[in-house]
């Protein structure tokens, strides 16, 4: 397996675990101090909306890793994929930033990895 294989299909699963945790929460699951700011353990309506958009842009965020790694067609072509890792890259760095800062000690200590995480994976698709 390449890299950006292994790349790829690590941001997806890392992906996966991250849309099953806004379905709790969009299910009423007491993990709100982990997203969204951690002001609320119990989300409300707005921000189950939020968690709801959040699984449908994992599944875009998810399809660009595996088009880049050839697993998937490319979105419009190779160049713009290539892109979007980039925007995506910058994306979860700028995600790192904001979690890192967070009030919430649960989405600092859990949130702020991941993103860290993301990012790398973003970058080594992007890289090659």
């Amino acid at each position: 397996m390449s890299i950006d294989e292994l790349s790829a299909v690590l941001t997806c699963l890392i992906l996966a675990g991250l849309a099953v945790f806004q379905g709790a929460l969009i299910a009423g699951a007491p993990l709100g101090r982990m997203a969204w700011g951690g002001q609320h353990n119990v989300l409300p309506p707005r921000l189950r909306i939020a968690s709801a958009a959040s699984i449908a842009t994992y599944g875009l965020f998810a399809y660009v890793a595996l088009a880049k790694a050839n697993f998937a067609p490319s979105l419009i072509n190779e160049s713009f994929t290539s892109v979007l890792v980039w925007v995506l890259t910058a994306y979860f760095i700028v995600g790192v930033v904001l979690n890192g800062v967070s009030r919430s000690k649960s989405e600092r200590l859990v949130m702020t990895p991941l993103a860290f995480i993301l990012a790398a994976l973003y970058l080594t698709l992007a890289m090659h």
